[in-house]
């Protein structure tokens, strides 16, 4: 074996991202000794309820069979996120997942579409869309394909429980030799040549020492701030939003397989269905709104009663200046945070260990390979970062200071070339492998009432009766498409039901 190969990993805090990386790694690291501490007497802040359709990539490098883990975890399974009055109050729009309706020749489905809306002959965005069609109808099934129309079939991610999530996740890892300890961490010991950490040191008095440590120890950053102190850079000038109330409550009618975002005066609401709760919480900033307020905000917007007293979490939106210093790579909130609006929070930890894997190091902690992740993790970060600012930013709303500010404020020169773009001929091009694709930010801008000037010019190709006729036949194939699936609660109950689907 390679002298210089790593040998010894400690994962230090659970929850999510440390169960997540877990097992990660002993999925795919072979002889690996992998060794994760964490307290029960901490708590985890599981602010990631909602996922992306990547989760599904990681669920099957960790060998999950996809029904067995939607029981295990109260899953429901989502085909976008609903945004309601965040152009101006009364407005209402999908983000979906997947496809939205076929490019012609060389231009994407978007430029015609462009033509269709300013001619009249073009219905909503959603009706090209088997996401948000199958969602509004509350269907779901596993379709990979349209058969015999080039179309594709269903993408999908989930909601579910975080806390159920990082305890399936413990049992896989724990099946794969991770050894767990129990215990809060008190003092971090450093090697005095270089600087690495070489142990952690429990309250009992034992050492746990490793060659690599991956801190998921939350907003503390135990390792990548308190011990190394990697710095901290702030973007709340950009995403004030400061606080999140957050509360369980019961069901109160079948799950609906999308996630809702529901703006209001100083801030936004989740609705996220389980199959045994819903997930509800009032995200706002502290500048415009006391937490009192904001609680009752929320109370009076649950569909269902609530089955928790509301808990606040405080958090500063941004990302460590270095996810990985020395010896120590940061992974979930240790990390950075970005405020739950896209559903990212738990893709950016997948992201962060897939980014891991392919910069995994040698025991010499190579600094040009230590220097690449971290380019690679920034660029994710911010690109994320601006797709969330242009919610804000592109408001039409009146009724508050919250969100004159946000329409106002100066936003990063990545985005507002985005947007100067789009407006100009509705034109989108995606910058490297940024994770939102061109068909969601379109959704997004047009969703916002971002108009652009004019489309392409090829799109003049086709007469208006031709037009028409290429938006028809996609609206009746997606529309016959979603009224074959199943009712998204009936597929549950088949296929995945953890226990009493009410």
């Amino acid at each position: 074996m390679d002298d210089s190969r790593i040998t010894k990993v400690v994962i230090v805090g659970g929850g999510t991202a440390g169960w997540m990386a877990a097992a990660a790694l002993s999925s795919t690291m072979g002889e690996l000794s992998i060794r994760l501490v964490e307290s029960d007497a901490i708590g985890t802040v599981g602010v990631g309820e909602a996922t992306i359709p990547a989760i599904r990539l990681f669920n099957a490098m960790i060998g999950a069979d996809e029904n067995e883990f939607v029981r295990e975890t109260g899953s429901t399974f989502k085909l976008g996120i609903e945004f309601r009055d965040w152009g101006r109050i009364g407005d209402s729009y999908m983000h979906a997942f997947g496809q939205i309706g076929r490019s012609l020749g060389m231009l994407p489905f978007s430029q015609y579409w462009l033509r269709g809306r300013a001619e009249g002959v073009a219905a909503p965005l959603g009706h090209y869309s088997l996401g948000e069609t199958a969602a509004r109808r509350y269907r779901f099934g596993r379709l990979p394909r349209v058969a015999d129309t080039g179309l594709d079939g269903m993408a999908y991610a989930f909601h579910f429980d975080a806390a159920l999530y990082a305890a399936y996740l413990r049992k896989i890892a724990q099946g794969r030799g991770v050894e767990r300890h129990e215990g809060r961490i008190v003092g971090v010991r450093r090697n005095g040549a270089n600087g690495h950490v070489a142990a952690v040191v429990l309250e009992n008095g034992e050492e746990i020492s490793g060659e690599l440590f991956i801190d998921c120890s939350g907003f503390r950053g135990l390792l990548i701030e308190e011990a190394l102190e990697t710095g901290f850079e702030d973007w709340s000038h950009w995403l004030p939003c400061d606080r999140a109330i957050a509360v369980p409550s019961e069901n109160a009618g079948p799950a609906r397989p999308y996630t809702q975002a529901i703006a209001h005066r100083s801030g936004w609401q989740w609705r996220i269905p389980l199959q045994h709760r819903t997930g509800n919480g009032h995200v706002f900033c502290s500048d415009y709104l006391s937490e009192d307020e904001a609680a009752a905000i929320l109370l009076a917007n649950i569909e269902g009663r609530a089955l928790a007293e509301p808990r606040t979490l405080r958090f500063t939106t941004g990302m460590r200046k270095r996810g990985w210093t020395g010896n120590v790579v940061a992974l979930g909130l240790a990390s950075g945070f970005l405020e739950p609006l896209e559903s990212t929070s738990i893709h950016l930890i997948q992201n962060g260990i897939a980014r891991l894997l392919a910069h995994f190091p040698g025991r010499d902690f190579d600094a040009a390979n230590i220097d690449a992740y971290n380019r690679r993790i920034r660029f994710d970060y911010e690109r994320i970062r601006d797709f969330v600012i242009l919610h804000y930013h592109a408001n039409q709303r009146s009724d508050s200071p919250f969100w004159a500010r946000c329409r106002d404020m100066a936003i990063p020169d990545t985005l507002a070339r985005k947007i100067d773009l789009f407006r100009s001929h509705g034109q989108l091009f995606r910058d490297g492998d940024e994770l939102f694709i061109d068909i969601g930010w379109f959704q997004v801008l047009t969703g916002q009432n971002i108009v652009p000037h004019g489309h392409h010019p090829m799109a003049d190709a086709l007469t208006r009766d031709e037009l028409a006729g290429f938006f028809r036949d996609i609206e009746t194939i997606v529309a016959g498409a979603a009224s074959r699936l199943p009712a998204h609660q009936d597929f549950i109950a088949q296929h995945c039901a953890a226990g009493v689907f009410a």
